[in-house]
């Protein structure tokens, strides 16, 4: 990409994340004097691609695209599908489980595919991870573990690691129960007999000859070159072994590896070759703040995100502090999205602030080049609660009430805005219908709305958003609602509008009250008050 001096500057002193590593990754491969840096990402392919799988794609992409705009070293990024792996269970979400048990601990791309769509199973799953990460346009190159043994690939890393078995095997048994290190190996070898990826111990260890002796199955001693796909390494030195084998230089992970991270990086140095670079991030939590996972089904999952929501509005919530553990669920969407909007409207403004610029996560998020920000500024939130009151099935009930706030706007100028409506309408039947309860104005506060209604009487039609939220400052601003404000001037405290949302809504919370008043109408808010006060909002 062509790159201003000035952007660059700005990138070398960058506090955003991605930019942070980019400089350490810098400074390494500058050191190693390499001429392309590899980025690596890692996908088990025994079961369907996941948010996790989106997240670790997505933020080593944003690392990525840091790292080429302060060098001019080519890098690449390859994601790589551990499809070699023995099938260990069946999973609970697929058809033909009975064809699937009686292929359990063969390599992924040896089982029947359970669809009978593809070749195996292990190539069905990397299809569906192909098109996940096009659908969402990640530049990379696809590894299949399968074929890089089967070709020859990691061969001559092989005769390496029998070269340093027992070294290996001294970083590995220590970590080990008493039990297991009876019985471990380095290598897997894949039976000859019944094509199972066998946890045996080895009898004899040949680097010279490329071999390795082990018990067959059937009690019969088999010796087997390692090489061409008959053996493949157990996952913690497959790790060491595969960035050895090819150069990888930065590669991220869960905190759940970070513990075995130091036996990766031994057993890559073992081999020949300098550990590479990692970043660790937090696990997310559930909504009640236990660790997501995939057994257990809970949190969200990527297609449910999808549902009510846009894929920038995830690529944010993934680029946002990494390193915290954060609640990956339903509550956390509208904010995302809304927040996104925030990020791509400001962009449009930094374009001569280049150290804003690289903080902004839209940037990271569009590699440098996000798209212009759609006229409207109707913000998500203010579209659940359009969605609550108009009791609205359709994006054409909503789209009514938005051509008459702002009558430029339509679906084909507005995709995005278009999109919107569609996800805040699910959202709003899901999560926000079911948890709708309204409450009775007191005395005081029914006295409060219907200075409202009388002071939104005054206002011409299409007053600005602004105006409208000027005059309900002017009706809250009574006792008990009054704050005193650092300036010393009296402001309306949070309770009014706490009241509002309560009373007219029936939620929590909500968005500026003005900007929903402009969208839904001044005579609308004022039919609604009327039914507050009547006490009709609280029939349903």
């Amino acid at each position: 990409m062509t790159v201003s001096p000035a952007l660059r500057a700005a990138a070398l002193d960058s506090k955003a994340w991605p930019f942070e590593e980019a400089r350490k990754l810098l400074d390494r491969v500058s050191r190693a004097g390499k001429r392309e840096v590899l980025f690596e990402t890692g996908y088990g392919p025994s079961g369907l691609p996941h948010i996790g799988t989106f997240g670790e794609v997505a933020r080593t992409t944003m690392i990525r695209r840091a790292f080429e705009l302060i060098s001019d070293i080519p890098t690449r990024l390859l994601c790589f599908s551990d499809d070699m792996d023995g099938m260990r269970k069946v999973p609970e979400n697929v058809p033909n489980q009975d064809m699937l048990r009686a292929n359990l601990h063969k390599p992924l791309t040896v089982v029947p595919d359970p669809f009978g769509e593809f070749e195996s199973f292990g190539h069905h799953n990397n299809a569906m991870l192909r098109r996940f990460l096009d659908h969402f346009n990640f530049q990379y190159e696809f590894a299949s573990a399968t074929d890089y043994y089967r070709q020859g690939r990691f061969d001559d890393m092989l005769i390496r690691a029998l070269e340093k078995f027992d070294d290996i095997m001294a970083v590995m048994l220590p970590t080990l129960g008493e039990e297991r290190q009876a019985t471990y190996s380095v290598f897997l070898p894949i039976s000859p007999s019944t094509g199972r990826v066998l946890y045996v111990p080895m009898k004899d260890v040949n680097a010279k000859a490329g071999t390795i002796t082990f018990a067959d199955e059937d009690g019969t001693d088999v010796t087997l070159d390692v090489r061409g796909g008959r053996t493949k390494l157990q996952w913690k030195p497959d790790f060491g072994m595969r960035w050895a084998a090819l150069g990888v230089d930065f590669e991220m992970f869960g905190k759940d590896h970070q513990t075995n991270a130091p036996i990766y990086d031994r057993i890559c140095e073992i081999l020949g070759a300098p550990a590479p670079q990692h970043y660790v991030y937090e696990l997310f939590l559930d909504d009640k703040g236990q660790k997501i996972s995939k057994s257990k089904g809970n949190g969200l999952t990527i297609d449910e995100w999808l549902t009510y929501a846009d894929p920038e509005s995830l690529a944010l919530f993934m680029y946002n502090k990494p390193r915290e553990a954060k609640r990956l669920y339903f509550d956390v969407i509208p904010r995302a999205v809304d927040d996104y909007a925030a990020f791509l409207s400001a962009f449009q403004r930094q374009a001569d602030k280049p150290a804003d610029l690289l903080m902004n996560p839209a940037w990271h998020i569009h590699g440098g080049r996000p798209p212009a920000p759609e006229e409207g500024g109707i913000s998500f939130a203010l579209l659940l609660n359009l969605a609550s009151v108009a009791n609205a099935h359709d994006k054409s009930a909503l789209w009514g009430f938005i051509r008459r706030y702002e009558p430029h706007l339509s679906p084909e100028k507005n995709p995005r805005l278009d999109a919107l409506t569609g996800y805040a309408l699910r959202y709003f039947d899901d999560f926000v219908k079911p948890k709708k309860h309204y409450r009775p104005p007191t005395e005081d506060e029914a006295r409060a709305l219907s200075d409202l209604s009388d002071r939104l009487a005054t206002l011409a039609p299409h007053t600005p958003p602004e105006d409208i939220q000027k005059a309900v400052y002017d009706v809250g601003r009574r006792e008990p609602y009054t704050v005193t404000q650092k300036d010393g001037t009296t402001g309306v405290g949070q309770g009014f509008f706490n009241m509002l949302y309560q009373v007219l809504l029936g939620e929590e919370k909500g968005p500026r009250f003005g900007s929903f008043v402009a969208l839904y109408g001044l005579d609308n808010t004022q039919s609604l008050i009327a039914k507050a006060l009547k006490g009709e909002l609280l029939k349903g």
